[in-house]
């Protein structure tokens, strides 16, 4: 499998594998990555992979994207990583071999896909976990080290460092937006102690902090000479490993490879939900992507209008489902990529406007009369909207839900009318409702239940480096750490 980059490689060479793109992040070109083509699937692999472990059905899919691994490498790395005991904070009993269980509020009609049962109780880990494991797999084969210089709103950072601290070769730089996120999301970084962990809060938002991890992957001299890799979801791992639960929710939710699904999607930063978009390319059958954000509705606008608008930071919302405070979504390029006939001239055009701080206009275009044909439709929701949608699930169905899934299930009650009748809905749990206490009790008067291995995690000793979001001073901080 070669890949390719959205904006054409200008000039770059071109086709990389999959290893070479695993410890760059963005293409040369600031591009993201993507495969030549998507691999397709057959009725006779569907059929096949219905009944299998998680483990295994992610190796019978990343295998189709990783052809430069071992078979029996990319298989031990699989095993190693979606086992129970990594995942094991599933909601009952012994549902954590199941690793993503589907939980039904109506039986057979609406389920949340539970994405949250890791070490970090956040989706993130789902894909950030392999992501460890397949880094210290290419670089202990290669002899090299690498520093990954990455931005969170919220979940990225702490999955990312659970996931490397203690790594052999990797040094981890994590940029947060300073007193943005939520206690226990803070503690969960910044209480890490290990010695290749650096967290860095910056004073600003998560665009600010996005912006100088981008800044710093264009400075190719810097990237090169200081070995900077990536794990946001601009690394195309980061996707590909989520395209393996889409499947599973699919195979969970339907009793034939004859029926189709629905998912509905809280998405900031668009890598969550373009997973679903290659699995519904790949064949999959998806019969709707409901894609559900807060009051950044940056994408939500797109799909209603076809003008993608970023938002400044200073229009940026301070939310209570902090990590969708997000106003650039990095994927969403690789969706546009698609829409528009994967001509990446037509891309680096558009994104040149972005990157100038403009929007673009899609309305009146050929491509955009295309959203349907890719099945998403979009909502919005608000921090009213989250405290009635928490409060109703608890009170109807019993179950407790974080506030970022409450956008979820606001946005697929809205639009269920467009799913299709007798297709099941599957909402992607993004987060366990303890990494956002203060909303849980805002809701409903009372304290979500926290896992035992997490108690008390806000008490202790953090450690943290407050800065300006300022590019030369990261890179400063980033030198002097790097040789010691």
């Amino acid at each position: 499998m070669k890949y390719i980059s959205t904006r054409g490689h200008a000039g770059q060479p071109t086709n990389p594998e999959f290893c070479d793109i695993l410890l760059g992040g963005l293409a040369p070109d600031g591009g993201l990555y993507l495969p030549e083509s998507y691999p397709c699937v057959t009725r006779a692999e569907l059929d096949a992979w219905r009944t299998l472990p998680y483990a295994e059905l992610a190796f019978e899919i990343l295998s189709k994207f990783i052809t430069d691994i071992p078979a029996a490498d990319l298989r031990a790395i699989c095993a190693k990583t979606y086992t129970a005991e990594v995942y094991c904070h599933a909601r009952a009993g012994d549902r954590a071999a199941d690793i993503t269980p589907v939980h039904w509020l109506e039986p057979g009609r609406l389920g949340l896909l539970e994405l949250s049962n890791g070490p970090t109780l956040a989706f993130k880990d789902m894909a950030m976990q392999l992501l460890g494991n397949l880094f210290e797999y290419v670089l202990a084969k290669r002899g090299e080290s690498i520093n990954i210089l990455g931005a969170t709103s919220g979940d990225t950072g702490s999955a990312a460092e659970y996931a490397m601290r203690g790594k052999q070769g990797v040094r981890v730089f994590m940029l947060s937006p300073h007193g943005k996120m939520s206690a226990f999301q803070r503690a969960q970084m910044y209480s890490l102690q290990d010695e290749n962990i650096f967290n860095i809060a910056v004073t600003g938002m998560f665009d600010d902090a996005q912006d100088i991890v981008k800044a710093v992957s264009n400075d190719h001299a810097f990237k090169a000479g200081h070995k900077i890799g990536a794990v946001n979801s601009i690394n195309w791992a980061r996707v590909a490993a989520q395209v393996v639960y889409y499947f599973k929710g699919y195979f969970a939710a339907t009793s034939s490879n004859d029926q189709e699904v629905a998912f509905c999607v809280p998405s900031g930063n668009f890598g969550n939900i373009c997973a679903g978009h290659i699995a519904r390319q790949m064949g999959l059958p998806v019969a709707k992507l409901l894609l559900a954000t807060n009051e950044n509705d940056v994408l939500d606008e797109f799909f209603r209008t076809g003008v993608y608008r970023p938002r400044k930071a200073a229009e940026t919302h301070v939310t209570s489902s902090p990590s969708m405070d997000i106003s650039k979504a990095s994927n969403f390029e690789r969706f546009v990529f698609d829409l528009v006939g994967r001509d990446p001239q037509k891309v680096a055009a558009l994104w040149a406007e972005v990157d100038a701080g403009r929007a673009f206009d899609l309305s009146a275009s050929a491509e955009f009369a295309r959203i349907a044909e890719f099945g998403f439709l979009s909502g919005a929701s608000s921090h009213a909207d989250r405290l009635a949608t928490i409060r109703k699930v608890f009170e109807q169905y019993g179950v407790m839900i974080d506030t970022h899934t409450a956008d979820g299930v606001k946005v697929a009650w809205e639009l269920a009318g467009a799913v299709p009748a007798g297709v099941p809905l599957l909402v992607l749990e993004t987060a366990l409702p303890v990494k956002f206490s203060e909303t849980i009790v805002e809701a409903l008067g009372r304290e979500p239940e926290r896992p035992a291995d997490l108690a008390g995690i806000e008490a202790l000793p953090q450690r943290v480096e407050v800065m300006a979001p300022d590019v030369d001073a990261i890179k400063r901080f980033i030198t002097e750490r790097v040789r010691g």
